[in-house]
Formats: C-alpha cells, sequence, structure tokens
C-alpha cells in the first residue's frame, strides 16, 4: 500500500519502474523475506465474523437507551419511525460499511482510494474513534465498581447509615413512616421532620442517589472543581482496559474467539433478569407503558429525529469499526446476507431489552405507588439510579444487582474492543510495514494512552468531563457529518453503480436495488436534515440543574470540530497538494475511473512496490 503522503496522481505509475534487476537480485530478495510484513489475518470462520458485528452493534444504547425512547416517543407508536430509519439508512450504511471493508481488504483509511479526496472522512472517524475509546469505556468502569460493591450480604445504598449519606438522607421504608403535613407557602409540596430537622420533600434525598454521587462519584459542585482522581474508578478502569487488550492483542482469529463468551452471555444474563422481572407485581403495567402505542407522537419531528440518531449510534455506524470488521472477510464471503442477520438481531435485542427493563420499572411504579413516567429513565440515570433503586426491594438483591452490572460490562465490552479494533486496523493498514510487526505494542500504547486519557472523566468533577465527550465529541450531529460524506464518497464521487457492480462481483448476484437509492438520495437526506435540525435546535447542556461555564462549552466544540474539520480540511489540503488542471485533478482524485477489481489489481501491486522500495 502506497503511503498517504505519495502523490495520487503518481502511485500507480511507479510500477511503470524498471523492477527487473531489483526483483532478480538474490540480496534484494532475501532482504524482502527478511522484512515480509505479516499477513493481516482473516476471520477463522462466518460465525466468528457473525457474533463479532452483533458484540459491536449490541451495546449499551440497547439496553439504556432504546426502551426509554420507545417509551417516551409513543410507546409502540415509536417502533414506525424506528423501522423508517433502520430501512432508509441504518440497514443500507451497515451493509455498505461491511462490503467496503471486504471489498478492498482494508481498514477505514485506505478503503478511500475508492475517493482519495474523501479521506479526511477516514481520519475523522480515527479522531472520533479515538473520543469514544475514552468516553464509552467509563460507563463499564462504572459497572465494575457497582459490581464489586454488590458483593456481599447486602447492598451499601439500602440505608443512610452511611459516612457519605447526609441529613436530609430518607430511605424508601422511612420515607413511608415520616411525620409530614402541608406545605402553606408552596400548596404541592410538604413539610417534613427529619432528623429533628423541619424541611420540605423537596429537599429529602435518597440513599440510592447519594451513593451515586457522594460515593461512587463524589462529584463536586462544577467542572471548574476537578478535584482528585477517583482511585477506586481508576482501578476499575484499569480492569476494564485490561480485559480490553487481551480481547484484541492477538487480531481477529483471538478476538473471533472472545466474542463467542462476550456476545452471548449477555442474552443469557437478559433472558434471566426478564424471567425475574415478569414475576414481580407491577411488571405487565410497565411493558403496557413500554408498548403502548400513542400515534399523535408520530408527527413530532423530534421522534424521528430520536430515532435517526438512535439507528446510527446502536449499528455502530460512522467510526470505521464496520469496515474493519469487515476487511478481513474472505472476497467472496456473502456480507449482504451476514448484514441482514445482524441487523435483525441488533433491533430485536432493543425491542427484547425494553420488556426486561420496563418490567422492572413497572414494579419500582407498583411498589413506590408512582407513575411509571416518574420512575422511567435513561442511559446512567437508568443503569446507577433506577435498577439499583429497583433490586432492594428483591429478594436476594445483591445476586440480581451484580447480574445486571455483570451483564452490563460483556453487553459494552465487546462494543468497546471492537471500536479500538477498528481503530488499530485503520492505522496498521495505513503504516503496514511501521505498525504489523508490533502490533500487539501498538495495542498496548493505545490502550495505555486512552486509559490516562480516560482519567479525567474519573476524577471527583470527572462527570461534568464525562457528559461534555458526550454531548460534543461523540455527539449525534458529528455522526451524522461524517456518515453524510462516508455515503456521498461512494454513491455520488466513486458513483453508485460502480460500486453495485462490484458487489456482484464479489457476492455473486446483485442485492436489493433499492439500496442504490437510499445511498443517493434517502440517506443523505436524512443525515442532512436531521443534522440541521439539531443545529437549529441546539442548547447549551446541563447536569440536573448545574450551568456549564462558556469555556466548557468551547472545549466541547473544539472536540466535536476535531473530527467534523478533518474532512474539509484534507480535501483542501489534497486538492492544492494533487497537479494537473480540475479536470485531472477530478479523475485523479474524485471520480477514479477503476472498477472493484482493477482498484484490488492496483492496490496489490502498490503493496509489491512498496515491499521492494522498503527493501
Amino acid at each position: 500500500m502506497i503511503e498517504s503522503n505519495e502523490d495520487p496522481l503518481s502511485s500507480f505509475n511507479m510500477l511503470q519502474m524498471d523492477q527487473s534487476t531489483n526483483l532478480q537480485s538474490p540480496n534484494t530478495v532475501a532482504k524482502i523475506k527478511e522484512k515480509e510484513i505479516p499477513d493481516r489475518g482473516v476471520w477463522s470462520s462466518k460465525l466468528d465474523f457473525i457474533l463479532s458485528v452483533i458484540g459491536l452493534a449490541v451495546g449499551l444504547g440497547n439496553v439504556w437507551r432504546f426502551p426509554y425512547l420507545c417509551y417516551k416517543n409513543g410507546g409502540g407508536a415509536f417502533l414506525v419511525p424506528y423501522m423508517c430509519a433502520l430501512l432508509f439508512a441504518g440497514v443500507p450504511m451497515f451493509f455498505m460499511e461491511l462490503a467496503l471493508g471486504q471489498m478492498l481488504t482494508i481498514g477505514g483509511l485506505g478503503v478511500f482510494k475508492i475517493s482519495p479526496i474523501f479521506k479526511g472522512v477516514g481520519y475523522a472517524a480515527a479522531v472520533m474513534s479515538c473520543w469514544m475509546n475514552v468516553y464509552y469505556i467509563v460507563i463499564l468502569a462504572w459497572a465494575v465498581y457497582y459490581f464489586f460493591a454488590s458483593i456481599g450480604t447486602d447492598l451499601p445504598w439500602r440505608t443512610c447509615n452511611n459516612f457519605w449519606n447526609t441529613k436530609t438522607c430518607v430511605s424508601p421504608i422511612e420515607r413511608i413512616h415520616l411525620n409530614c403535613w402541608p406545605n402553606m407557602s408552596a400548596p404541592r409540596t410538604q413539610i417534613c421532620s427529619v432528623n429533628h430537622m423541619n424541611i420540605t420533600s423537596l429537599l429529602i434525598t435518597d440513599p440510592v442517589k447519594e451513593y451515586w454521587e457522594r460515593r461512587a462519584l463524589q462529584i463536586t459542585k462544577g467542572i471548574d472543581e476537578i478535584g482528585s482522581i477517583r482511585w477506586e474508578l481508576a482501578g476499575t478502569l484499569l480492569i476494564v482496559w485490561t480485559m480490553c487488550y487481551f480481547c484484541i492483542w492477538k487480531g481477529v482469529k483471538w478476538t473471533g474467539k472472545v466474542v463467542y463468551f462476550t456476545a452471548l452471555f449477555p442474552y443469557v444474563l437478559l433472558v434471566v433478569l426478564l424471567v425475574r422481572g415478569l414475576t414481580l407485581p407491577g411488571a405487565f403495567d410497565g411493558i403496557r407503558y413500554y408498548v403502548s402505542p400513542n400515534l399523535s407522537k408520530i408527527g413530532d419531528s423530534e421522534v424521528w429525529v430520536d430515532a435517526v440518531t438512535q439507528i446510527f449510534f446502536s449499528y455502530g455506524l460512522g467510526l470505521g469499526t464496520l469496515v474493519a470488521l469487515g476487511s478481513y472477510n474472505q472476497f467472496k464471503n456473502d456480507v449482504y446476507k451476514d448484514s441482514l442477520i445482524v441487523c435483525c438481531v441488533n433491533s430485536g435485542t432493543s425491542f427484547f431489552a425494553g420488556f426486561v427493563i420496563f418490567s422492572v420499572i413497572g414494579f419500582m411504579s407498583h411498589e413506590q405507588h408512582k407513575p411509571v413516567a416518574e420512575v422511567a429513565a435513561s442511559g446512567p440515570g437508568l443503569a446507577f439510579l433506577v435498577y439499583p433503586s429497583a433490586v432492594l426491594q428483591l429478594p436476594g438483591s445483591s445476586v440480581w444487582s451484580m447480574l445486571f452490572f455483570i451483564m452490563l460490562l460483556f453487553i459494552g465490552l465487546d462494543s468497546q474492543f471492537c471500536t479500538v479494533e477498528g481503530f488499530i486496523t485503520a492505522m496498521v493498514d495505513e503504516w503496514p510495514a511501521l505498525l504489523r510487526r508490533r502490533k500487539e505494542l501498538f495495542v498496548l500504547v493505545v490502550c495505555i494512552c486512552s486509559y490516562i486519557a480516560g482519567l479525567s472523566c474519573i476524577t471527583q468533577g470527572g462527570m461534568y468531563v464525562f457528559q461534555l465527550l458526550d454531548s460534543y465529541a461523540v455527539s449525534g450531529s458529528c455522526l451524522l457529518f461524517l456518515i453524510f460524506f462516508e455515503c456521498i464518497a461512494i454513491s455520488w464521487a466513486y458513483g453508485v453503480d460502480q460500486f453495485y457492480d462490484g458487489l456482484k462481483e464479489m457476492i455473486g448476484y446483485y442485492p436489493f436495488i433499492g439500496l442504490k437509492y437510499c445511498w443517493k438520495y434517502t440517506t443523505p437526506f436524512i443525515c442532512v436534515s436531521v443534522f440541521f435540525f439539531n443545529l437549529f435546535q441546539w442548547t447549551p447542556i446541563k447536569y440536573m440543574n448545574y450551568e456549564y461555564p462558556w469555556w466548557s462549552h468551547a472545549f466541547g466544540w473544539f472536540t466535536a470540530l476535531s473530527s467534523m474539520l478533518c474532512i474539509p480540511g484534507y480535501m483542501f489540503y489534497l486538492w492544492l497538494k494533487t497537479p494537473g488542471d480540475n479536470q485531472q485533478k477530478i479523475r485523479a482524485i474524485v471520480r477514479i475511473e477503476d472498477n472493484i477489481p482493477t482498484l484490488r489489481e492496483k492496490m496489490q501491486q502498490d503493496k509489491k512496490v512498496k515491499k521492494i522500495i522498503e527493501s
């Protein structure tokens, strides 16, 4: 493979040089053998590949975001915009990314030889993957922390008799017996006697929330008070990064075996949790709230935006990871059928997880005599507030708590290490002579650097940093921006017909013809529409009632632009660097004329030339 700093017009012309002396020289042949670059490797079996892609696509978003969005946006009616987004954007892009990697047998940077001017999309995906690697794994560190905290005869967030609790803390059992009376100055509240103090009911705190904020996070008052590192969380973060490293350090043949456990074990736990949830009083009330259709919501634009962003996030699109996983397939593998299988499993898991979560939420509603709407939550609120509250009321609460948090760990772990693998593959394929022989060391360096960067999210003010990354660096707007240009690169720059012919060359038949129109029209339109909608409705983020200072928003926009600006920046750079007039530049770096077999042949020749040069 020619390195990225070579002249696009002259890269393949290197093949025209006289190679006869070099190839025939015994010394040269010996040097080439000595410096032979290790093979990339391939999946040991189709099942290894499918489980790895399922492991990537099925993550925390399926468990804690989809069920809440489904409830929030009309219950069963949410499936209408969700299925539209899935069919017209999710499945087409999911198949395109897997097919693109398999078609060119290279990672997320090299695939843009198909239209070199869009290589900035690959760099943008690599940058966004770095942010994702730092941010996502923090959730798994929290899950491990809660798992260890759950080991014992009782759960530490059950009572208010701990050193981290405040005087306003009252457990749910004690709250029933509080002496309270109407608050005349605020009719909707009460005055209650708590620890010999008369306070309004709004000031009463919960032991579960206090454990989360005052024990686990030890959260400060704001991002400008970053505080010290939470060393317990630093330890759990180290545990998760160590697991991540040993899941991918030996390449895809090893990773393909690891996912047999990490991808399948969470389903066992989900089934166990569902069976237990369905036996609880009030479970079916929660499920009814979850699936009951509210058709009036379908006309709300925000519902459609939620559906699109959920699809793109939960399917792992735009990060180059699917391209990397597909690149380890045999060229003739039927990736079209594989894609459809994984898409069905992914969306099915999302819907199934909703029954697991809302059966427990219905139980909480029943026990606390509150509407489901008041106990339903999304994101960290569901995992570290709602569910820990629910298990307190179950016999053997420690066991159910451990099962839930170990399920969170494994359902997120394979998404994490597959995302890291996508970044590693892109870098190693771009600089194979430098990195492929040292891949284990390179993986270690990436994990160590990501761990150090992630320490910023587990300081006492780390939650504020975490939310900044969530809202800016890995936001839906960034993802939509990347996916739009990725789609344009294939369907408009390279040409959707050429790409479609390449698919037939690869899998032996033409896939559903509607995909061509999705790639060319509907998917770009959806990306642009939702992107601008997000910009127009943008409001500064908050954590609870805390408003971030201006400089933190500036940092947030920096993290967002760090990936997005790679695309126009690289376009400008390559256009200026490429010699020739406008027509020559367009033929060289925008709309190349090579079909897929020709392009693959040239890429193989490029690799041979590079070996000769390096020898």
